[in-house]
């Protein structure tokens, strides 16, 4: 039996931006696109990965630093494929996740 497709729901952003989406996700895509960084250590991040640590509070390397790698996969959008950016920007500032090696 073929999957079912997901219907695609039209939604509008508090900005008015029109988008289609098949879940309860309310994020607007023309609003995420527009407040992406474009430099910094957030900018090599994927758009997940930057939400999640966003909605942790964690918006400076400094913040970044007083965690463990183990902690921030535990975060809910947080890939094993962004601890090699967290790491080197760690790095570039002379610091390194809390624990490191120790997990």
């Amino acid at each position: 039996m073929a999957n079912p497709k997901k219907i695609e729901n039209k939604k509008v952003c508090p900005n008015g931006h029109p988008f289609y989406k098949s879940s309860d996700c309310l994020v607007c895509p023309v609003c995420e696109q527009q407040r992406t960084p474009s430099n910094g250590w957030m900018a090599t991040l994927s758009v997940p990965a930057r939400r999640a640590l966003e909605n942790n509070g964690i918006t400076t390397i400094e913040q970044l630093a007083k965690f463990s790698e183990k902690e921030m996969l535990h975060l809910h959008g947080m890939g094993r494929s962004s601890l090699p950016k967290l790491q080197q920007a760690l790095k570039m500032a002379g610091l390194s996740f809390k624990n490191k090696g120790k997990e």
